[in-house]
C-alpha cells in the first residue's frame, strides 16, 4: 500500500512540475526525495526506478550535462529533417505580429494579454459617419436595381461616396482622408453589407491596394499627388495581382518588367518595359490608376549587379500607352465592377515604382504586410454585416409567415437554422470587432486574418443558405422585393477571393501559425540557419519542456483536475477553462504532428487543416468570451453566448478527434488520445432547448435581436428604397397584439361563428367585425397589419420576354 501511495505522490509531483514547466531540477528533486522515502519505507524497486529517472533527467535536462553529448546529436538530426523555408515563405512568416494566436499555441494562454485592451467603441466622428453617411448610402441601394437593371451603382451614389470620402477611410487627414480606425472601417463595411456591390466598391480601395501601399511605402511625392485624389474619388484605384496562371499562388506570377532605356518626348528615359495579363481585378473597368505587381528583371545591369529583383509594385495611370482596360467579368450573383487588364510593351519610368527605385523587388513583402491587416477587415466585416441582415430578415419573416395557423418560427425544423444564424452572427461580430481593436492597438494579426477570412466567409455562406431555407419561395423568386437571393448567389465570391478558402484552411492557418506563432519553432529554425548550437539548445529544450507541460495540462484538465484559473464570470468560466484545456491539447498535437511528419507535414494538408480548425475555433471562442466580458449583456444574450461557445468548443473537439483518427503514426495517435481525451468526448453540440430560445429571441421584438441588428441599417425613412429589416421590426413590435387577434379569429372560425367561406385573413377580419368578435379598432389594426404582412410575403413577376437579352429568340407559345 505504501508503495502505491509513494508512486501516486511521485506521479502527482511530476505532473505539477510539468504543468508549470519548472524545468529539470524540480523534477529531479521530486524523484530523489520520493526515491529515498521509498527506499526507507516501501519498495526498493520503486526507489531504483526513481533514482534512474532522476539520473536520466539530469543527463538530458541539465545544460551542463546535455550540451556535451546530447545536444550535438539532436542538432545534427534536426538539420536533416527540418523543413526548408523559402525566401517567399520567410517574408510571409515575418509579416505581421503575434498576439493572442501565439498564446493559444503555448497551452497556457494568458487571458490578461487578451483583456488588457478593451474595445471602447468608435469616436464621435466615426460613429456619426456610420449613423449618417453610411445609412444614407445603403438606403440608396436596391439589390435588383443595382445587379440587374444597372449592373452598377447609381450615379448619385457614386457622387455621394466620393463627396463623403468613403474611399479615403485609411488615408491620413494630412492627405485629405478620413483616417478612420480599423474598428470604424469594420463598422462601415458591416453597415454597407446589405448590398454586396456597395460593400465591395467601398471595401477594396480601403484594403489591399494602391492607397494602403502608398500610405505605408510611397515616396512623399507620390503621397502628395495621389492620396488626396484617392481620398475624394478623383482617382479610382485597382490593384492587379492575380492572372490566368497566378491565382492563390501569387508568387508565381509570370508578368514581367524589364529595365531598359526608351526615348520619351525626345529624351532618353530609364524605365521598365511591362508585359502582363491580369484577371479578376476589382474596380478595373472604372479605375483611373492601376497598382500592378510584376517580376522585375535588369538583364543589362542598368541599375547595378542585381539581375532578378523579384516582385515589384508600381502605380500606372489608366491612359498609359499599351495598357488595355475597361472590359468586365461577370461575377456570380452581383456583377460588381471587376475585369481583366492587359499590357503589351508598356513603358513606365522608374519613379512609378511604389516607394521609388529603392523599393524595387520589395513587392511581395509589401503585399503580405498589408494583407495581414486588410484581410482581417474587408471580407470578414462584410460577412458579419450580411449575417446581421440575415438575422433581421429571417427572424422577421419566420414570425409573420404563418402555416398551419401558427408562425413558422414556432416550428422546430425552422428554429434549428434560426439558432445557427443567431449564433454565427454573434461569433462573427465579436471576431471582427475585437480583432479590429487589436489592429488599433498596434498589432498586425497575420494568422487571425486567415482565420477570420476563412471561417467568417464560410459562416456567411452557411447563414445565407439557412436564411434562404426558412424563407422558402419568398427568396427563390428574384426581383426588386427579394432582399436575399442575389447576395446568396454571390456568396461564392467571398469564398474564392483574397486567398481561396480551401487553400487558406489547408495551408495557411496552421502552416503559417505553426512556425510564426509557436514559442520555439522559429527560434529553432533560426539557430539551424545560423549554425548556433547554444541557441538551438536553449530553444529545443524549452520546446521539450513545453511538450511535457502541455501533456500534463491536457491530461489533468481533461480529467477535471487543476482547471485553469480564468478571469470570467460564472456564466462563461467553464467555457474559458475549456479553451485553456484544448489549447494545451492543440499545442501537444501540433508538436506531435511536426515531430512525426517533419517536412512532410506541408503536403499533409488534411492534417494541417484539422489543426488549423482547432486553432481557429479556439480563437473565435476567445473573441466571444472577450466580447461577453467587456459588454453589459442584454436580456437573452446569455443564451446566445452559451450556444455560440458550445458550438465552437464542440467544433474544436471534433477537429481534435478527426486529427487523432487520421494522424499516420498510430502509436503516437493512441498515446495522444489517452492524454487529451482520457474520458472520451465531453462536449456535445448545443442542446435543442437553447436552439428554441435563440429562434424565439431573434424572431420577436427582444433586446438581443436589437443588439444583433445594432451594426446594420435597421431604421426607415431615409433614402429612396424601403428597408425590409425596419418593416419586420415594425411588424414584430406589434406582433403580440396581432397574434392575440389572429387566435381570436381562428377560434371563432373553428366554432362556426364566422362564415365557412372566410378563408382569407382579410375576410375573417371583416366577418369578425360584423359578428362583434373584433372591435372597430381591432379590425382596423388587423387590416393595416395584414397589409404589410402580405407585402412582405409578395414576390415579383415580369413580362414573359423580360429575361431574354436577344428579343428575337423569344418564342410565342400561345399565338393568337
Amino acid at each position: 500500500m505504501m508503495t502505491f501511495i509513494l508512486f501516486v505522490v511521485a506521479l502527482a509531483g511530476l505532473l505539477i512540475v510539468m504543468r508549470r514547466e519548472a524545468g529539470a531540477k524540480p523534477a529531479i528533486g521530486v524523484m530523489v526525495v520520493v526515491g529515498f522515502l521509498s527506499w526507507i519505507f516501501a519498495s526498493g524497486w520503486l526507489a531504483l526506478i526513481l533514482f534512474l529517472g532522476a539520473g536520466a533527467t539530469a543527463a538530458a535536462g541539465l545544460p551542463g550535462f546535455r550540451q556535451g553529448w546530447l545536444t550535438p546529436r539532436i542538432f545534427a538530426m534536426f538539420k536533416k529533417v527540418a523543413p526548408k523555408v523559402s525566401d517567399t515563405e520567410k517574408v510571409a512568416l515575418e509579416a505581421g505580429t503575434v498576439g493572442w494566436d501565439g498564446e493559444l499555441f503555448t497551452g497556457r494562454p494568458d487571458w490578461h494579454s487578451l483583456l488588457i485592451n478593451r474595445h471602447n467603441g468608435l469616436s464621435e466622428e466615426e460613429q456619426a459617419f456610420v449613423d449618417n453617411q453610411c445609412t444614407h448610402a445603403i438606403s440608396m441601394c436596391n439589390s435588383w436595381d443595382i445587379a440587374v437593371e444597372r449592373a452598377d451603382l447609381p450615379k448619385e451614389l457614386w457622387d455621394f461616396l466620393k463627396k463623403e470620402k468613403f474611399f479615403g477611410m485609411i488615408i491620413p487627414r494630412e492627405y485629405g482622408g478620413l483616417d478612420f480606425s480599423a474598428k470604424a472601417q469594420t463598422a462601415v463595411l458591416q453597415k454597407l453589407a446589405a448590398n454586396e456591390m456597395l460593400m465591395v466598391t467601398v471595401g477594396v480601395p480601403n484594403s489591399l491596394g494602391p492607397g494602403e501601399l502608398l500610405v505605408k511605402y510611397g515616396t512623399e511625392e507620390q503621397k502628395q499627388y495621389y492620396l488626396p485624389r484617392l481620398a475624394d474619388g478623383r482617382e479610382i484605384p485597382c490593384f492587379g495581382l492575380t492572372g490566368p496562371r497566378a491565382g492563390s499562388d501569387a508568387t508565381s506570377l509570370p508578368d514581367t518588367g524589364i529595365v531598359c532605356k526608351q526615348e520619351v518626348d525626345g529624351k532618353e528615359v530609364l524605365g521598365i518595359r511591362l508585359n502582363f495579363e491580369k484577371r479578376w481585378i476589382t474596380l478595373a473597368p472604372v479605375a483611373t490608376v492601376v497598382g500592378l505587381a510584376f517580376r522585375m528583371f535588369d538583364p543589362d545591369g542598368l541599375l547595378g549587379d542585381i539581375e532578378d529583383y523579384g516582385i515589384t509594385c508600381a502605380l500606372i495611370p489608366r491612359d498609359t500607352k499599351g495598357m488595355e482596360i475597361g472590359r468586365r467579368h461577370c461575377p456570380i450573383g452581383t456583377p460588381f465592377l471587376n475585369g481583366p487588364i492587359r499590357g503589351k510593351d508598356v513603358f513606365i519610368p522608374l519613379d512609378y515604382i511604389i516607394g521609388g527605385q529603392k523599393m524595387a523587388g520589395e513587392g511581395w513583402r509589401m503585399l503580405v504586410e498589408c494583407l495581414s491587416v486588410g484581410r482581417c477587415i474587408t471580407l470578414p466585416s462584410g460577412a458579419a454585416g450580411t449575417a446581421a441582415y440575415s438575422v433581421g430578415t429571417a427572424g422577421g419573416f419566420t414570425r409573420i409567415r404563418r402555416q398551419f395557423n401558427t408562425p413558422v418560427a414556432e416550428m422546430e425544423g425552422v428554429q434549428e437554422p434560426l439558432a445557427r444564424i443567431a449564433a454565427k452572427t454573434y461569433i462573427a461580430q465579436a471576431a471582427v470587432n475585437h480583432t479590429a481593436n487589436m489592429i488599433d492597438n498596434g498589432q498586425k494579426p497575420a494568422v487571425p486574418s486567415a482565420i477570420l477570412k476563412y471561417h467568417l466567409t464560410e459562416f456567411q455562406r452557411g447563414i445565407l443558405t439557412d436564411a434562404m431555407d426558412v424563407h422558402g419561395g419568398k427568396t427563390v423568386t428574384l426581383g426588386p422585393r427579394n432582399y436575399l437571393g442575389i447576395g446568396f448567389s454571390g456568396a461564392a465570391v467571398s469564398i474564392t477571393v483574397e486567398g481561396a478558402n480551401i487553400m487558406t484552411r489547408s495551408l495557411m492557418i496552421f502552416g503559417q501559425g505553426a512556425i510564426r506563432c509557436h514559442p520555439y519553432v522559429l527560434e529553432e529554425l533560426a539557430a539551424k540557419d545560423s549554425d548556433d548550437i547554444r541557441a538551438f539548445d536553449k530553444a529545443f529544450f524549452g520546446h521539450a519542456g513545453l511538450i511535457f507541460g502541455n501533456a500534463s495540462r491536457a491530461f489533468t484538465q481533461a480529467l477535471g483536475l487543476g482547471r485553469a484559473d480564468v478571469p470570467f464570470d460564472s456564466s462563461s468560466r467553464r467555457y474559458a477553462q475549456a479553451v485553456a484545456r484544448f489549447s494545451a491539447a492543440f499545442g501537444l498535437c501540433a508538436d506531435a504532428a511536426m515531430t512525426t511528419l517533419g517536412s512532410e507535414l506541408k503536403m499533409r494538408e488534411l492534417i494541417s487543416a484539422r489543426l488549423g480548425d482547432m486553432l481557429s475555433n479556439l480563437y473565435l471562442a476567445s473573441m466571444v468570451l472577450k466580447n461577453w466580458h467587456e459588454t453589459q449583456p442584454v436580456e437573452g444574450e446569455r443564451e446566445v453566448m452559451e450556444y455560440s461557445m458550445e458550438l465552437l468548443v464542440n467544433r474544436t473537439e471534433n477537429a481534435l478527434d478527426e486529427f487523432l483518427q487520421n494522424l499516420p503514426n498510430r502509436p503516437v495517435a493512441m498515446a495522444l488520445r489517452a492524454i487529451t481525451m482520457p474520458l472520451g468526448r465531453r462536449w456535445n453540440a448545443p442542446h435543442d432547448s437553447l436552439a428554441r430560445k435563440l429562434a424565439r429571441a431573434i424572431s420577436t421584438d427582444t433586446p438581443i435581436r436589437h443588439r444583433l441588428l445594432a451594426s446594420i441599417w435597421s431604421t426607415e425613412g431615409e433614402g429612396t428604397v424601403e428597408n425590409p429589416v425596419a418593416r419586420y421590426n415594425g411588424l414584430l413590435k406589434d406582433y403580440d397584439k396581432a397574434e392575440q387577434l389572429y387566435r381570436k379569429a381562428t377560434k371563432a372560425y373553428a366554432k362556426g361563428e364566422l362564415p365557412m367561406t372566410a378563408l382569407h385573413p382579410e375576410e375573417r377580419f371583416e366577418a369578425a367585425l360584423k359578428a362583434g368578435i373584433y372591435t372597430k379598432e381591432e379590425a382596423d389594426f388587423m387590416r393595416q397589419y395584414e397589409e404589410v404582412v402580405l407585402e412582405m410575403l409578395t414576390v415579383d413577376d415580369f413580362p414573359f420576354d423580360a429575361f431574354a437579352r436577344n428579343q428575337e429568340t423569344v418564342i410565342d407559345h400561345n399565338p393568337a
